[in-house]
């Protein structure tokens, strides 16, 4: 099953979003608020409803690009951020986007491609970020079993995909995951190796 566009789009129309947390994450969080320069090119992939760019704005970020395929969310968050130039709104495939970003952050993005682009992710990412840049955020630390978004992994499925194009500064179990998601996340900081 491909899930494309379309197949997004459905769950925003039916209202499926049990992934939307209707705030930004908690380790998501605690590492925004120890980012000290603010005008750090940022982007967020597959952004959803975008509570972390809200919360990044709240904190005086300048400088936030978001990519979401779905075209009924992203045209309520541009509405939402219309006023705001400190943020682009982007409707594309993120494996379609060319650009350079200092900062990318991973929430549900990773689990909701189809298991086969994973190492195609890896090398995306890379590829998006600039020299030093990094990769942070939340990955699942389970196995659902599913034919269907969210697929889950572990740490050592994850090192084969990124050991190649990323520095492991952490990639621990989260210590402040939602109550619901409690001992099923790790969390990553991953940093660009420059081939």
């Amino acid at each position: 099953m491909e899930f494309n566009e379309n197949f997004w789009n459905d769950k925003y129309i039916n209202n499926q979003t049990g992934w939307d947390l209707k705030s930004p994450s908690t380790p998501l969080k605690a590492y925004i608020d120890q980012l000290e320069d603010k005008n750090i090119r940022i982007l967020i992939t597959g952004c959803g409803n975008a509570y972390e760019a809200e919360y990044l704005l709240e904190k005086g970020f300048t400088n936030i690009t978001l990519i979401d395929i779905a075209e009924i969310v992203v045209e309520k968050i541009k509405e939402k951020f219309k006023d705001n130039p400190h943020i682009k709104v982007l409707h594309k495939d993120f494996f379609e986007l060319d650009d350079q970003f200092d900062l990318i952050l991973e929430q549900t993005f990773f689990c909701a491609l189809n298991p086969e682009l994973r190492q195609k992710y890896s090398i995306k990412m890379n590829q998006l970020l600039a020299e030093n840049g990094k990769l942070v955020g939340v990955l699942f630390n389970r196995d659902f079993g599913n034919d269907t978004p969210p697929f889950g992994g572990n740490k050592a499925e994850y090192h084969t995909y990124f050991n190649d194009y990323f520095d492991f500064k952490v990639m621990e179990e989260c210590y402040n995951s939602i109550p619901p998601r409690a001992g099923n996340e790790l969390f990553i900081n991953l940093k660009k190796i420059t081939k």
